[in-house]
C-alpha cells in the first residue's frame, strides 16, 4: 500500500505532519477531515515510474450519469433496500466502465466498514467535496434518502444553468470562427489571385485595393509567425491565469467587464445561494458550507469575498454585515440573507434568491444573445463585403474606362 506524506493545522493554528499508508490520497485527506484538520496538503512517497495504458471510450463522468445514480440511489434508499444492495444493482447496471468500476469500489469500501461518505470520499473525480459532506450529514441524520433527493435537485440546476451559459457563447464563437475562415481563405487564396491580376493590368489601384493586397501579402509573408504567435498568447494566458495574482486580475477583470461581467455576478450569486442553500437545509454547518462553497466559486475575487464571510461570522458576526462590506452580492441578496438569520429560515431563503437568479441569469442570458445576434452579423458582412468590395473597385474602374 502506497504510503502518504501530509501535512494541516488544528482549529488552534498548529501546523501538524505525518505519514499514512493508504489506497489514495483521497482517503488520507477524507481521515484528516474528520480529525478536526484544516488546510490539509497531502503527497505520495516514493512510487517509481507508472504506465497507464489509454482508455477508449466510457473514461469521463457527465453530470447527467451522476444525476440518475442520486435519484435512483434515493429511490433504492426510500423503498428499505440495505445500502450495499443498492450499491451492487446500480453498479451492475451502469454502463460507463470507469463509474461502474467507481461504484464497485465505493461498495467494497463500504462492507469493509467504512461509511458512505468515507467511501464516497476516496473518488473525488466522481464525487466532489459538496456531494461528500451533504451525504455525511444525510448518513447522520438519519435522513439519507431525502438528502440524495435534494443533491440530484441541485446537481439539475446547476447542470441548467451551466448549459444556459454555454449555450450563450456558442453562437458568437460559431459566428466569429466563420468570418476568421472565411476572412483567412479569401486573403490567402482569393487576393493573391486578384492581385497578379491587377499587376498585368497595370495602373493606379484604389487605396482600400491596395490596403488589401498588403494585408494579404503580409499573411502569407507571416503566417507561420502569426500561427506561433496565436498559439504562445493562449499558452502565455493560461500560464498567467494559472499563478495566484494572474487568476485574481482575470476574475476581477470579467467581473468588470461590459457585457460579460453583470451576467457573470448574478451566476455566481446563484451558484452561491442554491449551493449554502442546500447544504444549510441538509444539516451542513454554515461554517463548514461557506468553506466549500468558497472553494467551488470559480472567481478568486468571489472566493475571497466568501472566505472573508466566513472569518467574520468566526469572529462573532452576522452573515449579512461581511456580504454587505464586501461588494460583490447585490442589496437585495443582503437584506434578504439578513431576514432569513433573524427569521431562523436561512436555508429557504437562500433558495428564494437562487431560483429568483436562475430566472434572471435566463433572461440575461437571453438579452445578451439578442443583443450580440445583430453586432456579430453586422461585422461578418462588412468584414467580408468590404474585402469583396476592395477587390471589385479597379474592375469597375476599368469597366469606366473602357466603356467611356
Amino acid at each position: 500500500m502506497p504510503q502518504f506524506a501530509w501535512e494541516g493545522k488544528t482549529r488552534t493554528g498548529a501546523v501538524q505532519k505525518g505519514v499514512t499508508d493508504a489506497q489514495d490520497a483521497a482517503s488520507v485527506e477524507a481521515q484528516l477531515k474528520r480529525a478536526g484538520l484544516l488546510n490539509i496538503s497531502v503527497k505520495q512517497q516514493g512510487g517509481g515510474l507508472k504506465f497507464k495504458l489509454p482508455s477508449f471510450g466510457g473514461g469521463s463522468i457527465e453530470t447527467k450519469d451522476l444525476v440518475v445514480f442520486t435519484r435512483q440511489f434515493a429511490t433504492m434508499i426510500d423503498s428499505g433496500l440495505p445500502l450495499v444492495q443498492c450499491l451492487d444493482i446500480l453498479s451492475s447496471q451502469q454502463e460507463k466502465p470507469v463509474f461502474k468500476q467507481i461504484l464497485l469500489k465505493v461498495k467494497e469500501s463500504v462492507e469493509s466498514g467504512s461509511t458512505f461518505a468515507d467511501a464516497l470520499a476516496k473518488h473525488p473525480k466522481a464525487f466532489d467535496e459538496l456531494f461528500v459532506n451533504l451525504v455525511a450529514a444525510g448518513e447522520i441524520g438519519g435522513i439519507l434518502d431525502t438528502i440524495l433527493n435534494r443533491l440530484a435537485a441541485y446537481i439539475e440546476k446547476a447542470m441548467k444553468l451551466k448549459k444556459q451559459i454555454k449555450g450563450a457563447m456558442v453562437y458568437p464563437v460559431t459566428i466569429m470562427s466563420i468570418a476568421v475562415i472565411v476572412v483567412g481563405v479569401i486573403l490567402v487564396f482569393v487576393i493573391p489571385t486578384f492581385a497578379k491580376m491587377f499587376a498585368d493590368f497595370g495602373g493606379e489601384l484604389p487605396a482600400p485595393t491596395k490596403f488589401v493586397i498588403a494585408l494579404s501579402d503580409f499573411l502569407l509573408k507571416y503566417i507561420i509567425v502569426i500561427i506561433a504567435a496565436f498559439f504562445a498568447s493562449v499558452w502565455g494566458f493560461k500560464k498567467f491565469y494559472a499563478t495566484p495574482v494572474g487568476r485574481k486580475k482575470v476574475d476581477a477583470f470579467a467581473l468588470k467587464a461590459p457585457i460579460a461581467g453583470p451576467l457573470i455576478r448574478k451566476v455566481a450569486v446563484a451558484k452561491f445561494t442554491r449551493t449554502l442553500g442546500t447544504m444549510v437545509s441538509s444539516g451542513v454547518p454554515i461554517m463548514d458550507g461557506l468553506e466549500i462553497v468558497a472553494k467551488t466559486a470559480g472567481n478568486k475575487i468571489i472566493e475571497e469575498a466568501i472566505f472573508g464571510v466566513r472569518q467574520a461570522i468566526s469572529e462573532g458576526k452576522t452573515m449579512a454585515e461581511p456580504l454587505q462590506s464586501c461588494g460583490i452580492f447585490p442589496p437585495m441578496v443582503v437584506q434578504m440573507i439578513s431576514v432569513g438569520e433573524a427569521t431562523g429560515a436561512m436555508d429557504a431563503m437562500l433558495n428564494k434568491i437562487a431560483d429568483f437568479y436562475d430566472d434572471e441569469v435566463d433572461d440575461a442570458v437571453s438579452a445578451m444573445t439578442a443583443m450580440m445576434e445583430p453586432m456579430l452579423m453586422v461585422f461578418l458582412g462588412t468584414t467580408v463585403g468590404g474585402l469583396v468590395v476592395a477587390m471589385y473597385l479597379p474592375i469597375f474602374k476599368l469597366a469606366g474606362a473602357v466603356g467611356g
